[in-house]
């Protein structure tokens, strides 16, 4: 049963220590209508364990008509690994065209990715967004400075309405690359070929690039603007963090 009113930041702390399992156990005992985002690697593991606790989660991707076309082959391998029915949400094309039109396929390099990002990433995950309760993100402390608050559990203050309050459940705040990429490894789960060939966080083709030795993961995505504007706003809570 969904509980529409709890205070989850009352919550919060008890859990802070709390393994990944534990907190996605609580999320979907107090949450039916909760689905997790899915894009890289830490996605992935959170689906990996969700699966194990509720064979019935629910999983939505961001498809922007960006991505690497390995990215799209991993898609369909998370879906066809773990059966689950994968919600790909995709860019309104009235807003889409006539920013492509007026602006060309590359403007962000000019202008910075907020606007692209918005039309190709923000306004559809809203639009899934305003239809849940919460969600899980596969965010990390270490990922980056904006991140480096994240808690395991949060209200959504970037897209809770004044009608609507949205959960955000972060169950790999705590952990590092390196426990993310030794969970893959010990079960097996499958990841964007990409990550063989010095992609460490993947996100459109224009916007990501390898990362080199001693580089931190998210250098590789915008590495043309300053680093602690690197949110494209999915997560615009961390900014105002």
């Amino acid at each position: 049963m969904t509980n529409t009113s709890f205070d989850i930041e009352a919550h919060a702390q008890d859990f802070q220590d709390k393994g990944p399992a534990d907190i996605l156990r609580f999320a979907f005992d107090n949450f039916d209508n909760i689905a997790i985002s899915f894009s890289g690697a830490e996605d992935v593991v959170l689906i990996d364990i969700a699966r194990r606790i509720n064979p019935e989660v629910k999983v939505f991707s961001l498809d922007t008509g960006r991505l690497h076309s390995e990215t799209y082959r991993f898609l369909e391998q998370v879906r066809e690994h773990y059966g689950v029915e994968l919600d790909v949400l995709s860019p309104d094309a009235a807003q889409l065209e006539p920013f492509v039109r007026e602006k060309g396929l590359y403007s962000f390099y000019k202008d910075g990715h907020k606007e692209c990002c918005g039309i190709r990433k923000i306004a559809p995950l809203r639009r899934k967004l305003e239809t849940l309760d919460a969600w899980v993100t596969g965010q990390r402390k270490d990922q980056s400075p904006t991140r480096a608050n994240v808690s395991v559990m949060e209200t959504d203050g970037a897209f809770s309405g004044p009608n609507h309050t949205l959960h955000k459940f972060n169950p790999l705040a705590n952990w590092t690359s390196k426990q993310v990429w030794s969970y893959i490894r010990a079960n097996d789960v499958p990841y964007n070929e990409l990550h063989s060939r010095g992609y460490i966080s993947i996100g459109c083709e224009p916007c990501t690039r390898q990362v080199l030795p001693n580089q931190h993961e998210r250098e590789g995505r915008w590495w043309w603007e300053e680093e602690t504007l690197k949110e494209c706003g999915l997560h615009a809570g961390n900014l105002e963090s």
